[in-house]
């Protein structure tokens, strides 16, 4: 799975052995980013509904949740990768942008990158297996690049995975159904179908998922952006288009409470960090509009190295100073009383800690 700020890795665990206390048979991760916790609960026998607002998100959604490892035809699938593993690098606009101007990738990689994208939209974006190929390039990039794990920045010297040769593998399919919707959270939150579990991890600060994975939107849009900066970040990134309403520090927290109050669920399970702009009992009241009972799990964890380095542009000079380690992750669980004490019941039985 590709790196990424605000990736519940850690969490999972936890996330799942709720899901599995609470006997859901259906369930919603909205905000999903990555889908982690969506393939996690797919991989428990949900049904998942994965949603965001973030192209790449609905890629890698389609891949994880939509498609059926057990209908996959995985000899094609093979086939195909291997055809696109042999094409020779071509100069593009990866190359020219985040190899030349940038150096988010060695140019060999990115003429790769290149030669297998054009080649995707070409020949492949009608093939049933393309959301699958364009995951399985998203990752093979993020495994060859030289960032601490977001894109507003590269490493002051090359990283020792860039050195690597950018290799697709086969993505780890997941047996079962799912599904992708694209949207809005606060757009999206009214048309969902109401199911056993919906699980919601906002963002919770100013920093924007848009320009933090800039290269993952383009990668997946395929469009040619105008560059600029440092980081050679899309244009777009300043129109007001693409600003979400949960990276205002006034708009947040009524279209937080909004979304909880609208969300159709049996159990609502809401993750969120203490550096956010909204306080814990704000969050406990909104669930408690439509919940019986709300508890409050708290877990710490290691915050993102690049609090923890500082980071470097291109020239060598620290743009990021070091911060605090660790930060403190809030899980909101509400329900029918009696659903929520059983869920706490497991979770302390079992003595779940975070992932290291």
């Amino acid at each position: 799975m590709i790196k990424y700020l605000g990736s519940k890795r850690t969490l999972v665990g936890v996330l799942g052995a709720i899901a599995q206390a609470s006997n859901a048979k259906t369930a919603v991760d909205l905000f999903t980013g990555t889908t982690r916790v969506a393939q996690e609960f797919k991989r428990l026998g949900l049904d998942v509904i994965a949603s965001d607002s973030a192209t790449y998100s609905d890629i890698l959604a389609k891949c994880y949740l939509e498609a059926d490892a057990n209908k996959v035809n995985l000899q094609e699938l093979e086939e195909k990768m291997a055809y696109l593993n042999k094409l020779p690098g071509k100069s593009g606009y990866v190359t020219k942008n985040f190899c030349e101007e940038a150096r988010f990738f060695q140019p060999k990689n990115g003429q790769r990158i290149d030669a297998i994208r054009e080649e995707l939209e070409a020949n492949f974006k009608t093939d049933e297996h393309f959301p699958i190929l364009l995951t399985s390039l998203m990752l093979a990039a993020d495994r060859v690049d030289s960032t601490t794990g977001q894109h507003m920045a590269y490493l002051k010297n090359w990283s020792h995975r860039s050195k690597h040769n950018l290799e697709l593998l086969v993505p780890e399919l997941i047996p079962g159904t799912g599904k992708s919707v694209l949207g809005l959270a606060e757009d999206v939150i009214s048309e969902l179908p109401e199911v056993d579990l919906l699980y919601m991890d906002p963002p919770y600060n100013q920093h924007r998922y848009f320009t933090n994975y800039h290269i993952w939107e383009t990668l997946v849009r395929w469009d040619n952006p105008e560059p600029y900066g440092v980081a050679m970040k899309r244009i777009d990134s300043r129109s007001p288009h693409t600003h979400s309403v949960f990276n205002k520090r006034k708009k947040m927290p009524p279209a937080f409470k909004d979304v909880i109050t609208k969300a159709k669920a049996k159990t609502l399970v809401v993750s969120y960090n203490n550096e956010s702009w909204v306080e814990p009992i704000d969050i406990a009241e909104a669930l408690l509009q439509n919940h019986e009972s709300v508890a409050l799990l708290e877990f710490d964890y290691v915050r993102y190295i690049g609090s923890q380095i500082g980071i470097y542009n291109k020239s060598g000079a620290k743009v990021g100073s070091v911060g605090e380690r660790k930060n403190k992750e809030l899980i909101f669980i509400a329900g029918e009383t009696s659903k929520v004490e059983a869920i706490e019941d497991v979770v302390a039985g079992r003595g779940i800690e975070p992932r290291t």
